[in-house]
């Protein structure tokens, strides 16, 4: 059975008979030299293109394939999935066969070509996490407030990191009590690896104390005070009876953790919140308040200038509107005396 792009391929395999400056290089430097192509791709990534083989291996597709069967994965599947995750399992398809050493068939242009008709035929815009707004989150944290318990302490911590820090939830749950510095504006946060430093050369994240309703910084203390955390995880699971294990959050339970405060604070528009939400109501919201283009794309970690671009649209949607101009009541002009 064929396994994911980065599965042993029989050109790793034969590096132990590769002559290097006249030696061959032994099992020990070979199986260093797997763990190295291993490290080059994410961990997200390398689960994404396992599941994506497994879909085509269950569907009845074999590896190494050829077009035709490719093809006729894409027409099985073009009106059940969406057109940009079948343009994932083609990827996952062709970083299997380029690694394997085998002709890549869902590259060819026949393919390619397909996969773009399908998504001009059925093609679905892509559903977006709704930013929260300020506002909300300010409303959500008063409400934990009065709660009171741990768990609330560390929900409120939680999501004014995620919020303020412009955090990813796999670099909340991720982050160490050893991340966090302390300084008289309030506290440090490094990074010492993130999606878009896969590199590991790290990435420091400043969040001042709060003046208002939210400070994420005092959350921050009195969860850690709370919980009697001194190293280790920063956030952690809470159970029903308030004991605080020693293991991180899962990321998959910030989706659940954030609906689940929504809902306490009344929100009607919990299913369409994320954990992204956080971030993209970190970026709107920043905008509003005047900050600027580079503070926001800084403090998301963001790499790409497009993206904050499209949060500063969506924050300003109503501002610079052409149809507003046209519909904002104008005063009526002085009637000249007499009339």
């Amino acid at each position: 059975m064929a396994d994911h792009p980065l599965k042993k391929s029989p050109a790793a395999a034969r590096l132990a008979v590769v002559p290097v400056h006249g030696a061959l290089i032994d099992a020990e430097l070979a199986a260093r030299h797997q763990a190295f192509l291993a490290a080059a791709t994410a961990d997200n990534t390398r689960r994404a293109y396992r599941s994506a083989i497994r879909h085509f291996q269950t569907w009845g597709g074999a590896l190494p394939a050829d077009e035709s069967s490719v093809i006729r994965y894409l027409l099985a599947h073009a009106d059940t999935l969406n057109a940009r995750t079948l343009a994932l399992r083609l990827t996952a398809l062709s970083q299997w066969h380029a690694y394997q050493g085998f002709f890549d068939a869902a590259s060819t242009p026949t393919v390619r070509k397909t996969l773009a008709g399908i998504a001009r035929l059925h093609g679905k815009p892509k559903k977006k996490a709704k930013a929260l707004p300020l506002e909300d989150l300010e409303t959500i944290v008063a409400r934990l407030r009065e709660l009171g318990t741990l768990k609330a302490l560390r929900d409120s911590a939680l999501l004014q990191l995620g919020f303020f820090g412009g955090f990813r939830r796999s670099e909340l749950v991720a982050l160490r009590v050893e991340d966090v510095s302390w300084e008289p504006q309030g506290m440090v946060i490094t990074l010492p690896r993130s999606k878009t430093d896969q590199s590991g050369e790290g990435i420091v994240k400043a969040v001042p104390y709060g003046e208002g309703d939210c400070c994420p910084a005092t959350a921050l203390k009195h969860w850690l005070a709370a919980a009697a955390i001194t190293g280790g995880p920063l956030l952690r699971t809470v159970n029903q009876w308030g004991h605080v294990a020693d293991k991180p959050l899962h990321a998959g339970s910030i989706n659940t953790i954030l609906e689940g405060c929504a809902r306490l604070a009344g929100l009607d528009y919990v299913p369409e919140l994320s954990s992204h939400s956080l971030r993209r109501g970190m970026a709107t919201s920043a905008h509003r308040a005047g900050a600027d283009f580079q503070a926001i794309k800084r403090q998301g970690g963001w790499r790409h200038d497009g993206t904050v671009h499209g949060y500063i649209e969506e924050a300003g949607r109503f501002d610079s509107n052409a149809a507003g101009s046209l519909l904002r009541k104008k005063p009526l002009a002085k009637q000249k005396s007499g009339d």
